[in-house]
């Protein structure tokens, strides 16, 4: 589990801090031209990372993707705070349904 908390007063700006949000969780983008309205979603890296959200700034990843987050959370070492702990899940597995949906594909 990776908890984390954003240190404002060290983000040069909303931008950047809007930067590591959308790099976390993506965004969607809608552009209106034309009198027509396009919209795409942009990924982030829990886009396609099996994760299960806890609250707002905390979530569980599977320990197979454990590296590419902290590889991620290093690159804002200076502006987000965070957390990891280890948890033991009892019962049905949180990221069996992220199984199911790859095999869809």
């Amino acid at each position: 589990m990776i908890c984390f908390s954003v240190r404002s007063g060290e983000m040069d700006s909303n931008y950047e801090r809007n930067k590591f949000f959308r790099g976390l969780y993506g965004w969607k983008q809608v552009i209106n031209k034309d009198g027509k309205k396009y919209e795409y979603h942009r990924e982030g890296i829990l886009t396609d990372m099996p994760h299960e959200k806890v609250d707002q700034s905390s979530f569980i990843v599977p320990e197979g993707s454990f590296k590419e987050m902290m590889e991620f959370m290093q690159e804002w070492q200076n502006k987000v705070m965070w957390k990891t702990f280890k948890i033991l899940l009892e019962g049905k597995d949180p990221f069996s349904d992220w199984e199911e949906e790859e095999e869809d594909v």
